[in-house]
């Protein structure tokens, strides 16, 4: 049998949303709110009225391109995805100044030094791990020097995480990223490692809202149920 490399999200492309809101109902948002989430979380570390060139690696049905677009209006935005069918659902949502490809999992379909900001939301963990350098290569190629790339995954240091990462469909074969090991193949890379920062450490219930503004000063905090690592070329 063939080595997995890449989960097929073919299948789940048409009702993506649907299944991943079912799957974070325990949370008390929905699919969106994770979306949306991520991008608010890159305006604290970029210049959202600066006019830059953004690639959303692995970009599915291209929700996180709607609030990539949302936040940073000027920018033009990429998106670049293995899922054939979930470009076809991206293309559907008819972004301004966005263009979303389908590319063979190896070779990005761009030039040298073409982005500022390469983004990932929860891609790695459907890699193969010994494809992991080979993309991160790939990554720092499209990035221009001084380029940053961020990379959110799930914290498998988080027992919620890991029961709602076992119980959704398109999560069967994942292999979650220790935050170790993250850091490892950035540090494996030509990319420069610059930072860790820990997110969702608390539900999303309205019981919770008072108290979520304290989550920022938890970055440091090795148990919340997400993570990103931004590294720059």
């Amino acid at each position: 049998m063939k080595e997995r490399e890449f989960d097929n999200f073919d299948q789940f492309a048409k009702d993506y949303r649907a299944t991943h809101d079912k799957s974070v109902e325990l949370s008390g948002a929905d699919s969106d709110y994770f979306s949306e989430y991520k991008i608010v979380e890159l305006i604290s570390e970029e210049n959202r009225h600066e006019k830059l060139t953004i690639l959303d690696f692995g970009c599915g049905d291209g929700n996180s391109s709607v609030y990539l677009r949302k936040h940073f209006s000027n920018s033009q935005i990429f998106g670049v995805d293995v899922s054939e069918k979930s470009i076809e659902q991206a293309n559907l949502k008819q972004l301004p100044n966005v263009s979303f490809s389908s590319f063979n999992g190896s070779m990005l379909p761009y030039e040298d030094e073409s982005f500022d900001v390469v983004f990932t939301s929860m891609v790695f963990h459907h890699i193969n791990h010994g494809l992991h350098q080979q993309i991160l290569l790939e990554i720092n190629r499209v990035l221009k020097k001084g380029g940053r790339f961020y990379n959110f995954e799930h914290n498998p240091n988080n027992p919620l995480t890991r029961k709602v990462v076992k119980e959704c469909p398109f999560d069967e074969d994942a292999v979650l990223l220790t935050p170790s090991y993250h850091k490892k193949i950035i540090d494996e890379s030509p990319l420069s490692f610059k930072k860790i920062n820990y997110t969702l450490f608390l539900p999303r219930h309205k019981f919770f809202k008072p108290f979520l503004g304290l989550e920022k000063l938890l970055t440091w905090c090795p148990i919340g149920a997400q993570y990103y690592i931004k590294a720059i070329k």
